[in-house]
């Protein structure tokens, strides 16, 4: 159960959406959290992942490390892909791995392949979060980009503010609301004393002012 105060929520999204100037690029719209009785050091971390109900970043590149079926149908849907044979040329090489890192947001892999990844490119991609979701034969590899793209993981390291994107600024009031309602019960699930461990919440734009939620 929800405790963000439904008509507090409706003002602060409405006051994201229409604070917004005309830019080059999409913004998009965070939910920033501030956690309270809660030590880093000696409590259990958590980290956990949940898919929203409308996509929020959908400017976020997704790459299929693949096998040369999955290629052909990664191509019909303009995925971007690298084969195993382009893997293999990265060699470990640890400069073209992290380029390879840096050029998409996330990965996807074959289930043919998965487990050859590690040994492909060596430990960098896990070490930065973005070791590849498998993607089996059977799925649709459209869905899955949208999946990725719907995604938000929250996770506790040593401070108590926590962050993710709930949307972009071009969305309907109604699944901003969506989204950021479910992300916040989600990370209230996560806590050891649920909304008690929560302290404040607010959800901002790009280049827009904090709106205080909660």
């Amino acid at each position: 159960m929800s405790k963000i105060p439904p008509a507090q929520l409706s003002e602060a999204i409405q006051a994201v959406l229409t604070s917004r100037k005309e830019r080059k690029f999409k913004e998009s719209i965070d939910l920033q959290v501030n956690l309270k009785n809660y030590d880093p050091q000696k409590d259990k971390r958590f980290s956990g992942s949940v898919r929203l109900p409308h996509v929020c970043r959908p400017r976020m590149t997704v790459c299929l490390l693949c096998d040369l079926v999955h290629e052909d149908i990664a191509k019909k849907n303009n995925v971007p892909t690298m084969n195993q044979e382009e893997l293999k040329k990265l060699n470990k090489n640890k400069k073209l791995v992290k380029k390879m890192c840096n050029q998409y947001d996330a990965f996807l892999c074959s289930e043919s392949i998965i487990k050859t990844v590690p040994r492909l490119v060596g430990p960098h991609m896990h070490r930065v979060g973005k070791f590849p979701t498998v993607c089996a034969m059977s799925e649709s590899l459209p869905e899955k980009v949208l999946e990725i793209q719907s995604t938000v993981k929250f996770q506790l390291k040593k401070v108590l503010c926590l962050g993710t994107c709930v949307g972009h600024v071009e969305m309907t009031e109604d699944q901003v609301r969506q989204n950021t309602v479910m992300a916040i019960n989600f990370l209230v699930s996560l806590l050891k004393k649920n909304w008690q461990n929560l302290k404040s919440a607010y959800i901002k734009s790009t280049m827009g002012k904090p709106q205080r939620i909660y």
